[in-house]
């Protein structure tokens, strides 16, 4: 007999828009909404302060947008985004808006984009309708360098993103861009790099970064890891941002390793330094799997293991980390050790 049980509909995919104050974000956005291949987008913008100048976005959207008024998207206000995706889905699924396939999100440039990320990752309420597509930060490149040396935020924005937008660059001195865009590397060697005129840039280039789309090939999973970015700065290097203690780096073995002790070690170091694990993702092959397994996590939250639904080109595990004030010595020990035990060979 065919099993004619209905199938659970995709889960919604979630992009989150963050960069600093003043670094293109709103231009943006103005220019995205009114572009037709958006149509099947809602928008969540986030306002800040009492006057509300993103409300000017609003009526020139043909589709749904949210306005958060209640201030910056930050800890306290994850049960705001929370309750708006969910009356999102709820109204369109009862019709009383046009059908949205994805979701954009917008934060303040005050906003640290981790705890959003943390939602989306794995949120009981959430984690079953909707998942993280991708994290792109827009930097300016007029004061993206005085921006990362005094701001915090800024340098976290970039370190936590899957694709950069460099924006201004028309405007800013000469000179200044190459040295900017080398240090953005630097901090995130992952991402993607795009320059961005006059606020123009095609709707796709904010979403797809996803592994955890269902039909994901190889070379997909290999640009969402994008290892070989990260052995390009190997544990000598001391041209890191030690300025905030930002450190970038991969980790691989080239034998499967066993689960349980894999998440006791992920367990422990998500315990005790989670709030350094700017972002975490790898790619495990473990004994007694016949397809690798994805995690992904962002301080000590992580999304709940995947299977991959076919296997890739090797049998080799990776887990790349992005971390701030912690020591990479510290990382590669336990990893050591985790390697350790199995009888194959050991790691690289």
């Amino acid at each position: 007999m065919t099993d004619t049980a209905p199938q659970p509909p995709p889960r919604l995919p979630i992009s989150v828009l963050t960069g600093f104050l003043g670094s293109g974000k709103t231009t943006l956005l103005s220019k995205l909404i009114r572009d037709p291949r958006m149509a099947n987008t809602a928008v969540i913008i986030n306002e800040f302060g009492e006057v509300g100048l993103d409300h000017l976005l609003v009526e020139a959207v043909d589709g749904e947008v949210a306005v958060l008024a209640s201030g910056c998207i930050c800890c306290t206000m994850r049960s705001d985004l929370e309750e708006t995706l969910r009356r999102l889905l709820a109204q369109r699924d009862r019709g009383e808006i046009p059908s949205f396939g994805r979701v954009l999100v917008e934060t303040t440039g005050l906003a640290d984009p981790a705890p959003i990320v943390q939602l989306l990752l794995n949120n009981p309420l959430l984690s079953h309708f909707v998942r993280l597509d991708t994290v792109v930060t827009t930097v300016d490149a007029v004061h993206g360098e005085r921006q990362l040396d005094a701001q915090p935020e800024a340098v976290k924005q970039v370190a936590i993103a899957d694709r950069l937008l460099l924006t201004k660059t028309d405007i800013a001195e000469a000179g200044a861009v190459a040295p900017l865009r080398k240090r953005l590397s630097r901090l995130n060697p992952g991402a993607t790099l795009t320059t961005v005129l006059n606020g123009a840039i095609e709707p796709e280039a904010l979403f797809g970064a996803a592994l955890f789309d269902p039909a994901r090939k190889t070379a997909d999973v290999r640009r969402w890891l994008n290892e070989e970015a990260y052995h390009a700065h190997p544990a000598h290097d001391h041209e890191h941002d030690h300025a905030h203690g930002i450190d970038s780096f991969c980790l691989t073995a080239d034998h499967a390793l066993d689960w349980m002790t894999v998440n006791i070690w992920l367990g422990e170091l998500r315990h005790l330094r989670g709030e350094h694990l700017l972002r975490v993702k790898g790619i495990l092959h473990l004994i007694g799997e016949d397809a690798p397994v994805a995690i992904h996590g962002v301080h000590h939250v992580f999304h709940p293991p995947v299977r991959l639904s076919a296997p890739i080109d090797d049998a080799g595990s990776r887990i790349v980390f992005i971390t701030r004030g912690l020591d990479r010595a510290e990382v590669e020990a336990g990893w050591r050790l985790v390697c350790a035990k199995t009888s194959e060979p050991a790691a690289t």
